[in-house]
């Protein structure tokens, strides 16, 4: 009962077992809560380490993994100690504040009790300031022991992958291994004995159990747990993602985790078997756990090639690969996981049975030429479908440039390997082994994690899905401003996953997790330009800042403009004037808290302001004057959105008044945009400024004879029936002049809105030329007015006859 009870809580630890990420090092541990540190203790583990670099002919790379690592954690125990006492340090400087400066010559002097406590006060500040300026200097002795360090590592590096042995193809190399061989063989003979003793170990009574447990386990997760989960995971990305390519970028990434999860978990419930009561040495359970971390990430990494080429689900497939390249190629993620699988576990079994150089070097030349006996023969498969392709015609036109700087690559470090194994440089060659395997993932896992990046945020902000429809209806953003808003944050977030990319590739040697991620942190170092600190997190929350305030601000405008402007008695163009005003407000706001989360002062801009106001005193200055001539627009409010305008031979209606200019809509449905300084400076005509009637009017010229009276009554019924017009003030006729045999009627009526008065003109004069012609009364015909110029004097030929 103790058994079954002992491996169900086995099966609830390994549930929460933790994924280890790629890399030789171990990812740091949670944190611990750590006991109070002390100076005298800080100080004597500097002492220590600086002791540890005093030979560093004797160190190795492992030793100075070693000591980086407690470099790393003085350092942070040195700034939690400098942090512990800062709030020591200010309180008692508050306390100081609160009793005042020190009484000058010739004042009252203060009490005894006050100048004790000053006293005390300050002698506990000097001492406090001591302290944490020790401990700072601490902080900044480790920093530069890490710099050593790192200049050490590269140092070593250098020198190992320059360093030169026989080559392989003399003689020379083959004795020098012949007499290494049988001790080596020894050393490995005892590990292999030890393994079989920690087997045996394993199968007693007592443990048999929880080992039989484990390896069934482990047996279920890879034979049916993995394909179990890959199922339910299809099932789930085609049912509840929406359709596009998100489907495809998700359900890569969960192949990939689900299949570096199940292989490493079997790996760990071995381990955890063969482990049971802490029956494994030191050196086999290292070992042994090294395995298990290759197996996370080999695993991981045969997840992505098994994803990225879909060879039972072609229609999934991300890359654009052809069928018959991915069926050929379907072998080489497995393979390639198990290289490093191999590569990893003979390199900790070299080191662990101390094996002789000759050995070492010969370990490592057969595991290069593996690795470019893998890379050429994934090369040629790849060439002869392109060939393949080309022939039958299908070939793209172009392939993207990154593709073939990556097989170019490939090919040049296929060469240098092969090179530097058959020349005696077998470090480099080896060197150069990883670095394509290192380039091989790194590549892969960034295309992958780019697709994905890009398919979350064009779905989330696609105006057709779900997501995309809420943010509309919440926020007012027309469909173009969501698709570029998705386009700018997928270009955001796959040029971080870039810069992350760019140092674990370049990685030196033996470079470990830890040491990754440090080189990856720094990125988001501080940097200045002048006095002007430029700090990536701050610029983050400037971001985040940005965005929060940019959607707030739309969303108050939203609410005033549909909401409650449309309740009150204000006028069109006073609400439209109001949002206008609101949005410049809360964008000077938006500006100022970004400002004020890039933790920028009055000081590090004066130079901008300097630059900004020698440009507006020469290229900006008609921008600033539109500017203020916008503002005084929507504060006296002479034109506004909705009036009905004439300036400089453009007539139409104001739609918006901007930052800088008026969008003016003229008849023909054209915009003309005004600068907003020509209302200020120029004449403009308001047709509504006062009231928004028009005024129809037209004359009819009629002859002498013509009924007078009649005519008026027929003009009047007209104008009174047309639906545009006013009652009041009600339609006029008028009699104006008496010339030439015409009597002339002037016709005035008035509409409610002044646009509509070109269509009621017409219509009220095809009504009243209709109705008079049916009533007898004709409209006078023009006048024809023939003009007679007098002939043009002859001139005579006889010069004695004046001229007639």
């Amino acid at each position: 009962m103790s058994t079954l009870l002992r491996s169900f809580l086995l099966l609830l630890v390994l549930l929460g077992a933790p994924v280890v990420a790629f890399g030789q090092d171990n990812l740091p541990a949670a944190p611990a809560t750590q006991p109070a540190v002390t100076l005298d203790q800080l100080n004597g583990r500097l002492d220590q380490i600086k002791q540890g670099l005093t030979n560093t002919d004797k160190l190795g790379d492992a030793d100075l993994v070693n000591l980086r690592g407690k470099t790393q954690s003085l350092q942070q125990d040195a700034d939690q100690f400098v942090a512990s006492l800062t709030p020591q340090a200010d309180g008692l400087k508050a306390k100081l504040d609160v009793l005042g400066p020190v009484p000058e010559k010739g004042q009252p002097a203060e009490a005894p009790e006050v100048a004790a406590q000053r006293k005390q006060l300050n002698k506990d500040k000097a001492d406090v300031d001591a302290q944490v300026k020790q401990a700072q200097t601490i902080s900044l002795e480790t920093q530069q022991i890490l710099t050593q360090i790192a200049a050490l590592r590269r140092q070593m590096f250098e020198a190992q992958i320059s360093q030169r042995t026989a080559s392989p193809l003399s003689s020379a190399f083959w004795k020098s291994l012949a007499q290494n061989v049988p001790d080596d063989m020894r050393r490995l003979g005892g590990l292999a004995t030890e393994f079989r003793s920690a087997v045996v170990a394993a199968w007693q009574p007592g443990q048999r159990m929880p080992l039989i447990i484990c390896l069934v386990v482990a047996v279920a997760l890879v034979v049916v747990g993995r394909r179990w989960l890959e199922r339910a995971l299809l099932m789930m990305t085609s049912n509840r993602m929406p359709a596009g390519h998100l489907r495809r970028s998700a359900l890569a990434v969960f192949i990939a985790l689900s299949t570096m999860v199940t292989y490493g978990l079997a790996a760990r419930l071995i381990y955890s078997g063969l482990d049971w009561n802490d029956s494994l040495s030191d050196d086999l359970g290292n070992l042994l756990h090294s395995f298990v971390l290759a197996i996370f990430v080999s695993a991981g990494i045969a997840g992505i090639g098994r994803a990225l080429l879909s060879t039972g689900r072609p229609s999934w497939r991300i890359p654009q690969l052809s069928d018959d390249l991915a069926r050929n190629l379907h072998m080489f993620p497995g393979l390639l996981a198990w290289m490093i699988v191999l590569l990893s576990v003979a390199e900790h079994t070299v080191t662990d049975i101390g094996a002789g150089l000759t050995t070492t070097v010969a370990v490592y030349g057969i595991l290069t030429v593996m690795v470019v006996v893998l890379v050429t023969a994934a090369l040629i498969m790849i060439g002869q479908a392109r060939r393949r392709l080309i022939e039958a015609g299908t070939a793209p036109a172009k392939r993207p440039l990154w593709v073939g700087l990556a097989v170019a690559s490939l090919i040049v470090g296929v060469f240098c390997a092969t090179l530097g194994v058959f020349s005696g440089y077998i470090a480099f060659g080896f060197f150069v082994a990883r670095q394509m395997l290192r380039g091989i993932v790194v590549l892969s896992t960034l295309y992958l994690l780019m697709h994905l990046f890009n398919d979350v945020f064009t779905t989330l902000f696609s105006p057709q899905s779900r997501a995309g429809k809420r943010l509309q209806e919440s926020f007012g953003m027309v469909p173009e401003r969501l698709e570029q808003t998705g386009i700018i944050l997928s270009g955001i977030g796959r040029t971080f996953l870039l810069l992350f990319a760019i140092p674990i590739f370049l990685a030196p040697y033996g470079a470990g997790t830890v040491e990754l991620f440090d080189r990856g942190s720094r990125l988001f170092a501080v940097r200045a330009i002048g006095t002007l600190s430029i700090v990536p997190g701050n610029i983050l929350t400037a971001l985040v800042v940005l965005v929060v305030g940019w959607i707030s601000v739309r969303v108050i405008k939203r609410w005033l403009g549909q909401q409650l402007l449309p309740k009150t008695s204000l006028d069109r163009g006073m609400q439209m004037s109001i949002v206008t005003l609101l949005g410049y407000v809360g964008g000077i706001m938006v500006f100022v808290l970004v400002l004020g989360a890039l933790k920028v002062d009055v000081q590090s801009i004066a130079w901008v302001a300097s630059a900004l106001s020698v440009g507006i005193g020469f290229g900006l200055q008609a921008v600033v004057q539109n500017f203020i001539s916008g503002l005084i627009l929507l504060a006296e409010r002479p034109v506004k959105v909705g009036d009905w305008v004439s300036i400089g031979g453009v007539e139409g209606d104001i739609r918006r008044i901007n930052v800088r200019a008026t969008e003016v809509q003229q008849w023909d449905k054209s915009t003309v945009i005004v600068p907003n300084s020509q209302f200020i400076t120029q004449n403009v005509r308001n047709v509504t400024l006062t009231g928004a009637q028009g005024r129809v009017q037209f004359r009819l010229p009629m002859p002498l004879d013509t009924d007078a009276s009649k005519a008026r009554k027929i003009i009047f019924s007209v104008m009174n029936k047309h639906p545009n017009t006013l009652d009041a003030p009600s339609p006029v006729v008028q009699l104006d002049n008496l010339e030439g045999g015409t009597m002339t009627f002037v016709c005035t009526a008035y509409v409610g809105n002044p646009r509509d008065a070109g269509t009621v003109k017409s219509d009220l004069l095809f009504e009243v030329i209709d109705q008079l012609r049916g009533a007898g009364l004709p409209l006078t015909s023009p006048t024809e007015m023939v003009v007679r110029r007098p002939a043009a004097p002859v001139e005579s030929t006889d010069s004695s006859k004046p001229v007639p």
